[in-house]
């Protein structure tokens, strides 16, 4: 019986391990359908950037009550899980906590209390998460595109983490209460500061039943725990491992530095050049034109744009900041990474089904994202310094913008008159260049 058990534990690890590999294999994949991306630069700083806003959640507790509850809900479920480590051993081996017999006895005792006093924090934690979200309810979490599917995944996530904390609570203290009965397996290790509550609720319980209960814990808490890393693939809550190659490959130059096209910059600086023969062939090097200018579908974008789009969080910071979304406009920066991931997955779809990409006639600009949402951006850069995972929707929207502008020529008709303006009179405004200055003949 003992060996079955074995065996049946090691096929659930394998199947649940392997599924997720197979996932994130396919998560890496699409996220290279997007252009490479040179990160070479500024190492020192985007490693700092990793260490303060990834793992230090600095940018979260700008906003301290939701900050400080994610780093006790994140900080306490990671460290939490080191006890996996030992339901793993465990579980393959028919051992009962194997760690209590090569740790010293007041360090594994330590441990097991900080992960109870952990779990209580989490399940505070995930109780205000629950109660800001549906009944105060956060304006930001009700916006127009958290519907359906984005609107349910975050309250499943936290009651499967309730369900977690309450599993591995029940499980220690169906634990210490079978120490009392003195059993086969159970030795009196641990030390139990919050479970030691429930255990009154056992009292009269024969030791067979406690035995099922403490099994029945341990086993629902492991599955559990590989149905949440599968789960991960389908949430938003992929971002607990992406946060960190996100933060680590996004921007290190100033916000408001604009990227150019090196071949349109080549372009106007030979046109500004009077020395140069215009119909002189291109020399050997010069660079080319790309194939398209902008962006119209994810695969135009570079691999840090697709990474962000699974890195979302949707946490909706970006949008509350947005001024066109404050002022009513169609905008939220939001929506812009969640279309993004949408668009990606159903072409990952695609890809799956036939091998490759079959054009399907849809594409990220038009059928996701509409030109009124792109063009009501002011590009202050506000949703990039509210993202606490370094997000950059804004360089997704100018991309669209170009190959709009750029591709097809459907720039709104007011930029497309400020453009002609400079382009004839120097300036945005409809005056000839020789009469620029009369406005100081005016007094």
């Amino acid at each position: 019986m003992q060996y079955l058990s074995n065996i049946l534990f090691l096929i659930a690890l394998v199947a649940g391990i392997g599924y997720f590999t197979y996932n994130i294999r396919k998560v890496i994949r699409n996220i290279k359908l997007g252009r490479e991306i040179d990160a070479s630069d500024n190492k020192a700083q985007r490693w700092s950037n990793v260490f303060r806003i990834a793992l230090g959640q600095s940018k979260m507790v700008v906003r301290p009550i939701p900050g400080l509850l994610h780093i006790l809900v994140y900080v306490g479920f990671i460290i939490i899980n080191i006890e996996v480590l030992e339901i793993v051993i465990d579980g393959l081996f028919g051992t009962h906590r194997v760690l209590s017999t090569v740790l010293p006895v007041g360090l594994y005792n330590f441990l097991i209390a900080s992960f109870e006093v952990l779990a209580l924090l989490v399940l505070v934690g995930v109780i205000l998460f629950w109660t800001r979200r549906n009944i105060q309810k956060i304006k930001r979490f009700w916006a127009r595109e958290m519907k359906g599917w984005p609107k349910n995944d975050a309250n499943i996530i936290l009651y499967i983490e309730t369900i977690l904390m309450v599993l591995f609570l029940t499980m220690n203290a169906a634990d210490q209460r079978l120490q009392v009965l003195n059993p086969e397996h159970y030795a009196a290790v641990g030390s139990f500061p919050i479970s030691q509550y429930i255990v009154p609720l056992f009292d009269g319980l024969s030791e067979t039943a406690m035995v099922a209960i403490e099994r029945g814990a341990w086993w629902l808490h492991i599955i559990g725990i590989l149905i949440f890393l599968n789960y991960l693939y389908f949430s938003k809550h992929l971002h607990i491992m992406l946060a960190f190659p996100n933060v680590y490959f996004g921007k290190v130059v100033p916000k408001g530095k604009f990227p150019n096209l090196e071949s349109v910059t080549k372009e106007v600086k030979l046109m500004m050049d009077p020395n140069v023969d215009p119909f002189a062939a291109p020399a050997e090097g010069d660079t080319e034109a790309p194939a398209k200018f902008g962006a119209s579908d994810v695969m135009d974008l570079n691999r840090f744009q697709l990474l962000s789009a699974y890195t979302c969080t949707e946490c909706g910071r970006c949008t509350s900041e947005c001024p066109a979304n404050i002022t009513g406009k169609l905008l939220s920066p939001r929506k812009i990474m969640m279309d993004t991931r949408d668009r990606l997955e159903e072409v990952s779809k695609n890809i799956d089904k036939n091998g490759e990409f079959v054009p399907d006639g849809k594409q990220l600009l038009h059928d996701f994202i509409t030109p009124e949402e792109l063009w009501a951006c002011t590009t202050c850069n506000a949703c990039v310094q509210a993202c606490p995972v370094s997000i950059d929707p804004m360089s997704i929207i100018m991309e669209l913008r170009q190959y709009l502008v750029m591709e097809q020529s459907a720039a709104p008709q007011e930029l497309n008159v400020a453009m002609t303006n400079i382009e004839n009179n120097g300036a945005p405004w409809p005056y000839n260049q020789m009469d620029r200055l009369n406005w100081k003949d005016e007094n």
